[in-house]
């Protein structure tokens, strides 16, 4: 497979392709799920699914390919730095058995000195590298000294909107609720910029209320990313998979054409901050949280009240891997201020849709939104 193709699927479809095309060669023979007291199929175990799963037994199947994500972020590493190409359950390699004790060690820390709370992970010593830095680093810049610096000033601390002010300024920021609610469907057609500046044709199909099809269009045939109201899948030629739990949440959000109204309660409470400057625009942070959940980051433009970033985490068992998304190129179509162009980063990738045309309201079939059957044996591709 063409290297750069490859690293565009991943790219633009994340941890899902990865387990299509690469970890699949990892997969064992394991017997069909076992069916729950209620009715439905018992969730498979790690173990259960892959093969040779020492560090990482108990946990959820669908949790491993997540889990592994996060390593090879903390890392700045791929796949193969731990594992044999093509034959991932073989401990041929030593950083692979190192990983397992450093797993083991991680856990133990946490159990041992935080009550379980996941408090250390991978990334906190390695930070993007393979190999921990444990000496300090000599750095031209001032270090940041901030509570030192707030208790030498005696500035009063900040006081900012409240949340549900800086919500409302966005729906009104973006046409207003009566505005919004018009809107049924959206096709968005453009550009996508990734791996290297290679450009790909790109089309977006979105049906409220949370139906959402992009098809990314490659010289060897269509990535799709998918969700039809309940379930999401992503396919490449000659596969397809179903989204995960954490995956399905995630696309319901970016499926939801209504977001600007619906996400007040999509989380039990709100905190505003200071937020980062974002393309030389001031910006408020709004932090949702839900109890045992990942926090949801929005960053509203100060004077205009747009979105200009929205930052999601997708929880594993090692730690949470982020998905940022850049808002930008705002333009009013049939009412509404959307953005025509946005940026997608998670650590180690990074890709941009610029939208050339779009339209809204116009006939979008269910059909499309559904996922195609699994190709015959003889026609899947293999794990590459």
């Amino acid at each position: 497979m063409n290297s750069c193709v490859w690293k565009g699927w991943l790219s633009v479809c994340g941890t899902s392709l990865l387990a299509l095309l690469v970890i699949a060669g990892a997969r064992g023979q394991s017997a069909p799920p076992k069916a729950s007291p209620e009715g439905g199929a018992t969730p498979k175990l790690a173990e259960q699914e892959y093969k040779n799963v020492q560090a990482l037994k108990g946990i959820p199947a669908e949790q491993i390919i997540p889990a592994m994500q996060f390593i090879a972020a903390s890392l700045g590493v791929e796949c193969e730095y731990c594992h044999v190409p093509r034959a991932f359950e073989k401990d041929d390699k030593k950083p692979k058995v190192t990983a397992r004790k450093m797993i083991g060690m991680m856990m133990a820390i946490n159990k041992e000195n935080f009550e379980g709370h996941r408090e250390v992970t991978c990334y906190s010593c390695h930070r993007g590298s393979a190999n921990p830095v444990a000496t300090p680093i000599i750095s031209a810049e001032e270090p940041k000294r901030e509570a030192a610096e707030s208790s030498k000033t005696g500035e009063p601390k900040p006081v900012f909107p409240p949340a549900d002010q800086l919500l409302d300024k966005y729906v009104a920021a973006i046409g207003g609720a009566d505005a919004l609610q018009k809107v049924t469907s959206r096709v968005q057609k453009g550009t996508l910029i990734a791996f290297g500046g290679q450009h790909f044709p790109v089309d977006v199909y979105s049906k409220a209320p949370e139906k959402r099809l992009s098809v990314m269009h490659l010289s060897n045939g269509d990535s799709i990313t998918a969700f039809d109201g309940k379930q999401g899948w992503l396919s490449v030629p000659g596969r397809v998979h179903m989204m995960s739990t954490t995956e399905n949440a995630a696309a319901r959000i970016d499926a939801d054409l209504y977001f600007p109204l619906h996400v007040k309660t999509l989380y039990e409470k709100f905190q505003v901050d200071a937020g980062e400057k974002i393309d030389g625009h001031d910006t408020y942070l709004v932090v949702g949280h839900n109890e045992g959940q990942p926090p949801l980051r929005l960053y509203f433009d100060k004077e205009s009240g747009l979105l200009l970033r929205f930052v999601r985490y997708g929880e594993t068992p090692l730690g949470r891997n982020p998905t940022q998304i850049d808002y930008a190129d705002y333009r009013e179509a049939n009412g509404l201020k959307i953005p025509f162009r946005w940026t997608l980063s998670r650590p180690g990738n990074q890709f941009t849709i610029q939208v050339e045309q779009l339209q809204q309201n116009v006939p979008v079939d269910d059909a499309k939104f559904v996922a195609p059957p699994p190709p015959p044996a003889g026609q899947r591709r293999p794990a590459s």
